[in-house]
């Protein structure tokens, strides 16, 4: 095996270069590269250390070469095109919790200023003013601070705000009550969080759903006189309606570490008097950087000498041994779990994952976690391998795992049960030769297909008539039908129709199809 290389692409604790070395890892160091150097460098290393200031794109990845894996020394990935990494086989780490404390106790200053006006206050004094009665500040004893974002490092805000003695309320779509309990926090809705936070700090990545989030509407609703920090990521405000609501005096202060363009050299909110600013410090203190620095060469070191994941964004966690054991029944596990998400109604309570036979014998959590991601994927599109388990925990469904040595109709099989409110589905599935995943049973109807591209779902009757009225709907559509399967418990009883379509389906379509007399219940499948 050849020694491999890793670029770190930005300033980084020298500890990270010491680590890789020590581990046997060939090291350049190339910092400050415009992004054409950089796509063109990254394509003859094993892997690259990044930070902030180096952006991976999709563009970079079209061609990744050499590339396996991409480490981030910090917890925002948002300067890394996950999805791109993902399609180019690429593994995306971070280390989530080398700077958690520092950009907190970032959060608990930026506060601290805001309600006694600090930054100002110093700079008036240093001008040999003595503005004693202009800086009237407030006391954040018995106040309320909104938390958006209640995971590690809003955890943590909370902790450090309750021990000032503030009332702490939190939103987060993935808290669980019981969660927030544990916390010693209020769960709220937003517009709960709005109208009664007197101070609000933001804990959200930046994805489609929290970018522009306080926007004029959110601050519209928040209390007068609100105070607003954001130590999690620019681009979660937008900066002219804040700034417009910080002058008509709705808007009390804002604090701000991040903004929607870095390095930020010009912004509507620079000079405001009720805006503090700092240069994006949340995680700049000697002691994250050396941490961050530290966690990510170990998790490169290993993964790239051993194969061993950890803190992946876009895998579950597995090692180089069983990687090619794991692979298929991972790829099972996902279309079991696709099918299953699309095929129940209602709020899922419940994932129950059998496995029997000799699977049952491998590291069955990384096939758990393909599972998981993949139901989820039909409520939320934010889910992946390493955060599945925490979304499920978040919305009370309950995963759980049973093993059993002997399966009586296969040699290896997966079966997954999905608990709703009001209903339970099964599916099972199993690999052909080893290695080609196939869907063996669905509600204790058997039916052999491989999942794949645009497919229809169909419960039916089994009544003569079904496999003609679809395909002449299907036809007149010019749709064409790549496979048919069908599966029944007896003749004249509930029977189970499969097709796999050359392309997705229009809903007057599928409309259509449900309307047929035989038919009971119809699902547009995409896998």
């Amino acid at each position: 095996m050849s020694q491999p290389k890793v670029l770190i692409a930005d300033k980084m604790d020298p500890q990270a270069e010491s680590i890789l070395k020590r581990h046997g890892v060939s090291v350049d160091i190339k910092t400050g590269l415009s992004p054409e150097d950089l796509a063109k460098e990254i394509a003859n290393y094993d892997g690259v250390a990044v930070r902030s200031s180096a952006k991976i794109t999709g563009a970079m990845l079209k061609s990744p070469g050499k590339l396996k894996v991409i480490g981030r020394a910090g917890i925002g990935v948002d300067t890394i095109d996950v999805s791109a990494a993902t399609a180019a086989g690429v593994v995306v780490m971070n280390t989530p919790f080398g700077n958690s404390i520092t950009t907190a106790e970032h959060t608990i200053a930026m506060m601290m200023a805001l309600a006694r006006q600090i930054p100002q206050a110093s700079q008036s004094t240093h001008m040999g003013k003595w503005e004693k009665s202009k800086f009237m500040g407030v006391e954040l004893y018995g106040k309320i601070l909104g938390v958006i974002g209640c995971g590690n490092i809003g955890a943590i805000v909370a902790s450090r705000a309750m021990g000032l003695q503030m009332n702490v309320i939190g939103y987060d779509p993935f808290l669980s009550e019981e969660r927030a309990r544990e916390l010693g926090i209020k769960k709220v809705d937003l517009d709960a969080l709005f109208a009664d936070a007197d101070f609000i700090t933001l804990h959200v990545p930046k994805t489609e759903s929290t970018s522009g989030m306080i926007d004029k509407t959110a601050l519209s609703k928040m209390k007068k006189d609100v105070r607003i920090i954001n130590c999690a990521r620019g681009g979660l405000i937008i900066e002219q309606d804040l700034k417009d609501a910080l002058d008509s005096g709705h808007v009390a202060g804002a604090a701000l570490d991040v903004f929607e363009i870095e390095p930020a050299q010009d912004n509507c909110l620079f000079g405001h008097p009720s805006v503090i600013c700092t240069p994006h410090l949340g995680a700049s203190t000697s002691e994250a950087q050396v941490n961050v620095a530290i966690q990510v060469a170990e998790q490169l070191a290993a993964y790239l000498l051993q194969g061993a994941v950890s803190n992946a964004v876009n895998m579950p966690s597995i090692s180089a041994e069983e990687a090619p054991k794991l692979k298929p029944w991972m790829s099972l596990g996902a279309q079991l779990g696709r099918l299953a998400g699309q095929i129940c109604d209602g709020a899922i309570t419940k994932i129950h994952i059998t496995y029997s036979g000799k699977v049952a014998a491998m590291n069955t959590r990384a096939i758990s976690s393909c599972v998981v991601a993949d139901v989820l994927k039909s409520m939320t599109d934010t889910v992946n391998l390493v955060n599945a388990p925490e979304i499920a925990k978040s919305r009370n469904i309950t995963i759980a795992e049973t093993k059993i040595d002997v399966d009586p109709n296969w040699s290896s099989a997966v079966t997954i049960d999905i608990h709703t409110e009001s209903e339970t589905h099964s599916v099972t599935g199993t690999l052909f030769a080893n290695k080609e995943p196939r869907l063996v049973m669905v509600d204790t109807v058997p039916i052999e297909a491989a999942l794949m591209g645009a497919m229809l779902f169909i419960r039916n009757d089994d009544k003569p008539g079904l496999i003609g009225a679809v395909g002449t709907l299907l036809g007149q559509a010019g749709q064409n039908i790549a496979d048919f399967r069908l599966g029944r418990v007896g003749a004249g009883r509930s029977a189970i129709a499969l097709v796999t379509l050359d392309q997705a389906l229009d809903s007057k379509l599928v409309a259509a199809i449900a309307g047929l007399p035989q038919v009971q219940q119809v699902k547009h499948l995409l896998f």
